[in-house]
């Protein structure tokens, strides 16, 4: 898709923040919700080293850039240089949009709101469900965090280090006050005996990427019923499998697309006037 933007002295600059950031698809979309939300801004990507990174936010002081998205490496560093943070951003550790509100840097998180509006494509009613979620990650704490705030009942998190997934569980405490109720830590060995008490599965790891990864569980174990979600922008064998029983599955285009929208809107103030098939067949095109 061919996008033309007009520059002069009053357009505003938005841009990501990553090392390497050369494959990100966001200057595409952003790009798009600018046009067709008529705003005069332009959206680039700034390749930053980790060394780099503070002096990069300073930047956008210096240079009144409006805001960015954050991306690896730099989520979890990157709250080190703001001046205030989100309410999720508190509980999720990490910021994927920085807002500068006159030299004010405030870090928030879409993700999380990228994630569940995503899913609610599938599933409208969130209330009551019981979630499976593979791996305990950054991008596991803010699926975590949407699905609490969607008041499911039961969230069981597999990680190979229980550790990681038990700090989630804590970090979270505050967030509700039943959380041992709501949250339980299972070993990949008891993945298969609970799918049969799950509603949803959920893959946050990178397994699945790589044609050659080792199967996470017995997919064959995967029941009709399930609503099954890879977070990993193709295809997987997770997901073959889950299309294979007839399931209803994604994959994490949807929660990608969304994120950045949420994003326009918190830098702008509207939401992009543009249709999610829209910004999808710019993926598809590609």
């Amino acid at each position: 898709m061919d996008l033309i933007c007009k520059l002069d002295g009053s357009t505003d600059v938005y841009g990501i923040f990553g090392y390497p950031v050369k494959h990100s698809k966001s200057p595409t979309f952003q790009t798009l919700f600018f046009q067709k939300t008529n705003i005069n801004g332009i959206y680039v990507p700034f390749e930053v080293k980790p060394e780099n990174l503070q002096l990069a936010v300073k930047s956008l002081r210096a240079l009144n850039i409006k805001g960015v998205n954050v991306t690896i490496p730099h989520k979890e560093e990157v709250i080190k240089y703001v001046n205030d943070v989100s309410k999720e951003v508190m509980y999720i550790g990490a910021s994927n949009t920085l807002v500068n509100i006159d030299g004010f840097i405030k870090a928030f998180n879409t993700d999380a709101f990228g994630f569940i509006k995503g899913l609610k494509q599938l599933e409208p009613e969130l209330a009551g469900k019981k979630v499976l979620v593979l791996g305990a990650g950054g991008a596991s704490r803010a699926i975590i965090y949407g699905l609490i705030n969607e008041n499911v009942e039961k969230i069981y998190i597999a990680n190979r280090t229980p550790q990681r997934a038990e700090k989630i569980k804590e970090d979270f405490r505050k967030l509700h006050r039943f959380i041992d109720e709501v949250i339980e830590i299972i070993n990949f060995n008891q993945v298969e005996d609970t799918l049969n008490e799950v509603d949803i599965i959920v893959n946050t790891t990178s397994v699945g990427l790589n044609e050659d990864d080792k199967p996470l569980f017995d997919y064959e174990k995967i029941k009709p019923e399930h609503t099954v979600v890879d977070i990993i922008y193709k295809k997987t064998p997770l997901l073959q499998a889950a299309e294979k029983k007839g399931c209803k599955w994604q994959d994490g285009l949807p929660m990608l697309i969304y994120q950045g929208m949420k994003a326009f809107e918190l830098w702008t103030g509207k939401w992009p006037e543009v249709c999610y098939e829209e910004v999808k067949n710019i993926f598809i095109a590609d």
